[in-house]
């Protein structure tokens, strides 16, 4: 019954902005939410995740390359992720889903039970 919709992808020029949304339905305030990059020929990773309280995390791969740039946030009100994305470069380039779990051991381990469709950013130089 969860659902997850991403929006917010797109075409930009290097050093544009995104802000990518996650509108999700049918869960409770205590999941933990985040997103996923995958990029052809590699496995999805997590980008960063953030607690049904607001405390983001930014880790793995990303966590020196996104620093500064991208910013989680979430809106408890109806349960909406946004994952800003300013100064874009090329190599942020790739599909990003929004996923979510009760556990958020789950979400760093890369099996959430619950993912979006995906949305396409690319990033041009």
């Amino acid at each position: 019954q969860v659902q997850l919709v991403e929006s917010g992808g797109g075409s930009v020029q290097a050093g544009g902005s995104l802000r990518l949304s996650c509108a999700a339905s049918e869960v409770t305030t205590d999941y933990y939410m985040g997103w996923f990059r995958q990029t052809p020929g590699k496995e999805r990773e997590p980008v960063a995740g953030i607690t049904s309280t607001g405390i983001p995390t930014y880790t793995g791969s990303f966590v020196n390359s996104v620093k500064g740039r991208f910013t989680i946030s979430k809106e408890n009100a109806n349960n909406t992720v946004y994952l800003q994305m300013n100064s874009l470069k090329p190599e942020d380039t790739g599909v990003y889903y929004c996923a979510a779990d009760q556990k958020n051991s789950n979400f760093w381990a890369g099996r959430p039970n619950h993912w979006g469709q995906g949305t396409q950013v690319t990033v041009s130089s």
